[in-house]
């Protein structure tokens, strides 16, 4: 195995010799790679080397936080290609030759800032972080490889292949949005003005606005938008050096320009061979020498194949770079495309061949150009090849129906150069099987120029619109002839992909519309054809049998719809379709996103109530900002790997680990017996094992611990400790629990308020309704996954804990207990994290406890990191729920009674179930009056991974019951739901049911100004009219309040200690309990500390959290750190101002630093520590009785949603959402916030579904996790961002409960996402009132494409479901 010290690293020089071996450029930097390193990826390397800018996020393509750019020069094209990549699938071999670009090498604090990286930081478009990088390179790379600047719409398709989980992406748009050059004023300062009334003219929109106004920095009211006023110099381009910024921009090596292409034969790990041909005849010479062998392209499938799917190649061969196989020649026939010819270059080519073709002749290139926009990310389409993607032969390709419907033939040939051809529609035989022979490979497709009259259309249907996988696709193809008057089809073709284990042609079907007329009649009977010709049984793999069902239907009934467009006005054509029908077959046209943020700005002192920037961001924005898993690795350090149940709940029968003590690195292994204290542990109560003993509870439960000298080895060993079971039922749904009476013992709890059973059977109820909510779960997808350094300090007397945890003090304790040390020899640190949300709050202790272990036994540093998906699988997620309601009320729509009882999903321990459910339980009536209420709760128990905190703790899931049935009510009373919630709002001093009454409620406040400021009623009219007029899209509006309780529930948690420490030279050292995760707490925290000593806020730095400086913190969490760190560091900033007063008094100095030099010098302590006790909170849940919070955060949310009913696909057309946040401590970092909260929230309110095996989904193993990462799993997408998203700050207000009048904004604005779904509901409610259907009906969230296609009733679904089916759900 190769060593990176082995390298040879020396400075760019300006002439070298060609050589033979595997030489690449980082950074301008030459560097040979040593042979024996063929297994490991782009990223790998780069980290190992010092380069940790470049981030480890799935280790799929998927979450684009290791994109790079790569440089080559194209000899044919004779000149410098630059494309983004994802580092995490690159083999290290593929960039021979190379030059790759990190972020660290585009610019730096002390270099200073590129232009991209200086517009990020300062348009607050780095929260957490983590994925900065990612989108600072994809960005980057666009810009480098652009002759002009690129187009709004380029920039966004450029972004497809990066997620962000922290922003809501609007400002990643806004700072990346000035590179394109709609106006010249964003590159001469010299802004344009409206000549009639002297406005500001917006460089984005061309529109007049305010954008260009600088905020008033005394106090006053900001508007901003979408756009900057950062100067940057005019773009220049070459063909060597690509656009460039500045003088500072990293050339092409002239070494590498010169360099004649160079073959290649090195080795990997474990015997693995890599080949690097430069010729097809080398390349069949090797197919022919390792029949077995795998040619790679760009890796995308095979990376995947050997990392996550662990199977085993010996040798890999590298076609990328073969010229015959790269070959595009357009001739009189068709097109042929190379096999290893890249889907970005496949894209241009198409684009380029539609212009200059006759146009009836590229029907089959237009399908493609489509269905390649939404394929995938553009690192993925960057480097995945034509032939990699058809020899994959999976069952969901968005291509191979393309191919085969279009009449595509493959050429083929084999070692001794003999060729043969093939109809693509013959070539696939199997689930990932094909007519190809093992000494055979593809080399080109031979794409034919379709006929007059040939039309060929594309389809595809996601969860998500970008970068997803299809649920189904199809590519369909009719040719029309004109025979006695009538349009004939003389040839068809139907092939869909999602429903068989291959694309499959719809042969019935397409044998009964040939010889008939292109008509109606038609239309109706082969769909009935269609019904039977495409057959899926119930428990298929992938589950949604009954969509996959109907959307065959809706795809062809679209494609009869487009054909008889494009025929409309020829001779003899009759069958034109109603202008109603036409929203069947629209483009989908998605403008930029744009987006306002309004607010008025309250200065206090020096910093509070600035729109300062994030106190990180230009440490994110280079790379350089250090998390846990780039710290340096300590000498002698092993890494760790757990060992995982296979099974959701068995006895132990007997564990074998002979295979894993021989595999290659091993340094140990650990279980339950070898645990130095107490092997239970838990938040609350320790009622959770860290590594199993005589049961598994579930999937993923850690039975011990493996570590090896790499973190691929003790994975590998890991894989290999065989564990024998004895299975047993296992409870994996709350309805099983239910069934089954499985409750975590001492969780029931109940409030009350008037009397419910009297109220029902009373004549006051007019009406009453009962029914149940189910509220799906939702994955955490941090980008930075769960990660812990664990050492010793004097021979084991000492340990230290570096992790990526919200609750270090947690860490601390959990690794004390299962080493049975004091705390006061443990030390837990946290620098920063990339995302928590709630996930890294309990959790990430675990992580640690585990890791400590091997590093206290074996007296070694221990680094854990968990995978994507083993951290999806194993560290729990957001509570789902089952709500069992009854309601009463008048027929005016006033409720009276509402009887609710709530389960939540605890999993196999109970972490914190509890004080979820009864956050759950607080916020059960939401905002509404309601005078006779019961709420009981029951944490249920399963055989699933433990549940856990996520933003919201409960609250939403309470929520969103609540305005589930107050839209059913809504739908009882045949009024709007919003007219149901007015007449019911909670007043100021009005008593809730836990019995604290209601304080400066500014609800009805904020909600009127709102509704008035979307223009309600205007919009509302506008969506009547506009589902008036189409039948297959419609809109829906809805409006949504939340009230959203600050505090911990649990008394004693709210408290907070700080450290501040005045240095003579005038700077300030604050350190406190909290940790920085994204949410901008440094910031504020140190905006207070500079305000409080009349200092500029770069005189205070915050450097990390610690348990040795601050010790038993509470969590960061619930909201509340702002407020409570806050409080305790502006009380240790009085302590000081009190000690250097008298000194302050004597005389006036010339500066702070004077000041507190002079008070040194008289021995005054410069150093205090801080503390802060929430008061007034407290909450007996015997009685029923007090103040759980300290204040409430209002708000709403206005949104507008079109949905297309034939396929279920959505988009939000308008997000308005206005939040009471007092005076706001940084009010940019606070509409960060409620962006990145309502984003998050719509994911859970309408994009992301896990899928357990459970039985709602007998199709994937009993208690396994299916969407265990981001190809499966899907979380929103700059794609999904709201074309317009206004923010607003409700103005006047404050709230002297908190500090400096100000409110916490973390999880409050997470609800304001449901307004979306139920936008989705008032669409589709239109949906089924065209098809005839009215009343209530149940949607769950997420509102998946599933669940929204099913519900709107027709046709097409009736002939598989009734108009109250119930898409299945996990929960």
């Amino acid at each position: 195995m190769g060593s990176l010290k082995d390298e040879v690293e020396v400075e760019v020089i300006e002439k070298e010799e060609v050589s033979s071996e595997a030489l690449i450029y980082v950074n301008g930097v030459r560097r040979v790679l040593p042979d024996g390193l063929a297994h490991m990826t782009l990223l790998e390397y780069l980290r190992d080397i010092g380069l940790t800018g470049t981030k480890l996020g799935c280790g799929e393509g998927g979450c684009g936080a290791c994109t790079v750019m790569i440089s080559y020069f194209d000899h044919g094209l004779n000149k410098c290609v630059h494309s983004a990549v994802n580092a995490c699938l690159a083999p290290l071999y593929s960039v021979e030759g190379m030059h790759v670009i990190t972020v660290e090498g585009i610019g730096s604090r002390r270099k200073g800032l590129h232009p991209v990286q200086e517009s990020l930081a300062r348009s607050h478009g780095s929260q957490c972080g983590f994925c900065t990088p990612g989108f600072i390179m994809s960005m980057y790379a666009l810009l480098r490889s652009c002759k002009a600047p690129p187009t709004e719409e380029q920039i966004e398709e450029s972004l497809a292949g990066n997620l962000c989980r922290c922003t809501g992406y609007r400002p990643i748009l806004d700072a990346f949005r000035v590179f394109a050059k709609t106006d010249d004023t964003l590159y001469t300062g010299q802004h344009k003005v409206d000549q009639d009334n002297g406005k500001f003219i917006c460089p984005t929109t061309g529109k007049p606005c305010s954008c260009g106004t600088k905020p008033d920095q005394n106090g006053g009211t900001t508007t901003q938008n979408g756009a900057s006023d950062h100067q940057y110099e005019p773009v220049s381009y070459s063909k060597i050096e690509g656009s460039r910024y500045s003088d500072k921009e990293l050339i092409f090596p002239p070494e590498l320009l010169r360099r004649k292409p160079t073959s290649l034969s090195l080795t990997g790990f474990g015997g693995l061979k890599w080949y690097k041909p430069l010729n097809l005849k080398h390349v069949l010479e090797l197919k022919a020498r390792y029949p077995a062998a795998k040619l790679v392209i760009g890796n995308t499938e095979v990376g995947i194949e050997m990392r996550l799917k662990k199977m085993q190649y010996d040798v890999l061969i590298s076609a990328a770079q073969v010229p015959e196989l790269n070959v595009v020649n357009v001739k009189d026939d068709g097109l042929e495309i190379g096999a290893s010819v890249s889907l970005s270059d496949l894209l241009n080519i198409l684009k380029k061949v539609v212009q200059e073709r006759a146009s009836h002749e590229t029907s089959s290139c237009k399908a493609l150009i489509e269905q390649i926009r939404w394929f995938a990310g553009t690192q993925i389409k960057n480097v995945a090849s034509v032939g990699g993607n058809i020899c994959t032969a999976s069952p969901i390709s968005d291509l191979n129906p393309l191919w085969m419907t279009s009449g595509a033939r493959f050429q083929i040939i084999n070692y001794k150069g003999n060729v043969r051809t093939t109809l693509a529609e013959k070539f696939f035989l199997g689930y990932r099987k094909i007519d190809l022979a093992s000494n055979e490979i593809l080399q080109s497709i031979h794409l034919p120029w379709t006929r007059p009259f040939e039309y060929v259309k594309e389809f595809k249907q996601a969860h998500r619109r970008d970068d997803d996988i299809a649920l189904v696709n199809a590519g369909m193809r009719v040719y029309l002839e004109e025979k006695d008057g009538h349009w004939i089809v003389a040839d068809a073709s139907l092939v869909y992909g999602g429903v068989a284990a291959v694309s499959l042609s719809a042969q019935r079907t397409k044998e009964f519309l040939i010889g008939k007329s292109w008509n109606k009649e038609l239309l109706d009977s082969a769909l009935g054809v269609l019904e039977n010709d495409i057959s899926l049984k119930e428990n298929a793999p992938g589950g949604m049998v009954e969509f996959r069902k109907s959307l065959t239907l809706s795809f062809f009934f679209k494609f009869f719809l487009w054909v008889s467009q494009q025929m409309d006005g020829k001779t003899s054509f009759t069958d034109s379709m109603l202008s109603s029908h036409l929203s069947a077959i629209e483009p989908v046209y998605r403008p930029s996103a744009i987006g306002s943020q309004d607010y008025e700005i309250i200065k206090q002192g020096t910093s509070v109530g600035s729109p300062e920037v994030h106190m990180s961001a230009r440490l994110q924005v280079t790379g350089e900002a250090e998390y846990t898993d780039d710290v340096p690795v300590p000498p002698n350090a092993v890494h760790a790997a757990l060992v995982l149940s296979r099974r959701p709940h068995a006895h132990i029968v007997s564990i074998d680990d002979s295979g894993a003590k021989s595999s290659p690195g091993f340094a140990g292994i650990f279980f339950a017996k070898d645990v130095p204290g107490d092997n239970m542990i838990g938040p609350t109560i320790a009622d959770e094992e860290l590594f199993a003993t005589e049961f598994v509870t579930c999937v993923g439960q850690v039975i011990g611990i493996v570590v090896a000298d790499t973190h691929e080895n003790a994975k590998l060993a890991a894989r290999k400790v065989h564990v024998e079971y004895e299975e047993l039922p296992a409870i994996l749904s709350i309805e099983d629990a239910i069934q089954n009476k499985s409750y975590f013992s001492g969780t029931e709890k109940c409030l009350k308020k008037g009397d419910v059973d009297l109220c029902f059977q009373s004549k006051e109820c007019e009406r009453i309704i009962e029914g149940d909510v189910q509220v799906g779960g939702q994955e955490h997808f941090y980008l930075e996954p769960q990660c812990s350094l664990v050492y010793t300090l004097d021979s084991g007397n000492e340990v230290h804990v570096i992790s990526s945890t919200q609750a270090p003090q947690k860490n601390q304790k959990d690794v004390c207990h299962v080493l049975g040390l004091p705390m006061s020899k443990v030390v837990c640190k946290a620098k920063r994290l990339g995302g928590g949300f709630g996930g890294k709050e309990t959790r990430a202790s675990f992580v640690s406890a585990a890791a400590s272990v091997p590093a206290y036994l074996l007296n070694r540093p221990v680094k854990l990191t968990l995978g994507r998906d083993i951290d999806m699988m194993i560290t729990g997620q957001r509570h789902s729920f089952l709500g069992k309601y009854k309601v009463g009320f008048t027929n005016e729509g006033k409720l009276l009674a509402l009887d609710l009882d709530l389960y939540n999903n605890g999993g196999n321990s109970l972490d914190l179930s509890l004080a979820v459910l009864e956050r759950a339980m607080f916020h059960s009536e939401n905002v509404y009056e309601i005078p006779n209420m019961r709420i009981k709760g029951r944490v249920c128990y399963t055989n699933m991974p433990t549940n856990t905190a996520f933003r919201g703790f409960g609250g939403p899931q309470g929520m969103i019951i609540a305005e589930a049935w107050i839209q059913r009510i809504a739908m009882e009373l045949k009024k709007s739901p919003e007219e149901i919630k007015e007449i019911n709002f909670q007043q100021e001093g009005a008593i809730t049911h836990y019995s604290q009454k209601l304080d400066r409620f500014t609800l009805p406040k904020l909600w009127s100004e709102l509704k008035q400021s979307c223009d309600f009623h205007r919009v509302r009219e506008e969506v009547n009219q506009f589902n008036l007029q189409n039948r297959w899209k419609k809109r829906g509006i809805a409006m949504v309040p939340t009230k959203f309780g600050i505090s911990f529930t649990t008394k004693f948690m709210n408290q907070a200690g700080a450290l501040v420490q005045v240095y003579t030279d005038g700077t300030v050292l604050v350190t406190h309990g909290g940790v920085e995760m994204g949410q901008g707490l440094h910031t504020k925290v140190a905006q207070v500390a500079a305000s409080a000593f009349e200092i500029p806020l770069t005189a205070v730095f915050i450097s990390e959290t610690s348990t040795d400086k601050v010790p038993n913190s509470s969590p960061t969490a619930a909201s509340a750190s702002s407020d409570l760190y806050g409080a305790a560091v502006l009380d240790a900033c009085e302590q000081i101002k009190a000690r250097i007063a008298p000194i302050a008094s004597t005389r006036n100095f010339g500066s702070f630093a004077e000041l507190v030099n002079t008070c040194f010098l008289n021995r005054i302590d410069l150093s205090a520590h801080g503390f802060y006790a929430t008061p007034e909170i407290d909450f007996d849940w015997k009685t029923g009785q007090g103040n759980p919070f300290r204040y409430f955060t209002i708000g709403a949310a206005f949104a507008e949603v079109e949905i297309d009913t034939l396929t279920g696909d959505f988009h939000t057309r308008e997000a308005n959402m206005m939040l009471d946040l007092g005076y706001s401590l940084n009010p940019a970092i606070d509409v960060g916030q409620i962006e990145g909260a309502f984003i998050q929230g719509l994911g859970w309110a309408a994009l992301e579904e896990l899928k357990w095996g459970d039985a709602a989904h007998k199709w994937i193993p009993a208690g396994h996790l299916y969407t265990c990462g981001p190809g499966a799993y899907k979380i929103p997408s700059i794609n999904d961002v709201p074309l317009k998203m206004n923010v607003s700050l409700l103005k006047g207000v404050s709230n002297p409960t908190a500090i400096h009048s100000s409110k916490a904004v973390g999880e409050p604005p997470f609800f304001l996402g449901s307004a979306v779904l139920f936008a989705i509901k008032d669409a589709i409610i239109a949906a089924r009132a065209e098809a005839g259907v009215t009343g209530w009906f149940p949607l769950d969230n997420p509102a998946t494409p599933e669940r929204i296609r099913m519900a709107c009733t027709d046709e097409f679904t009736s002939k598989f479901v009734t108009s109250q089916f119930r898409p299945k759900l996990s929960v």
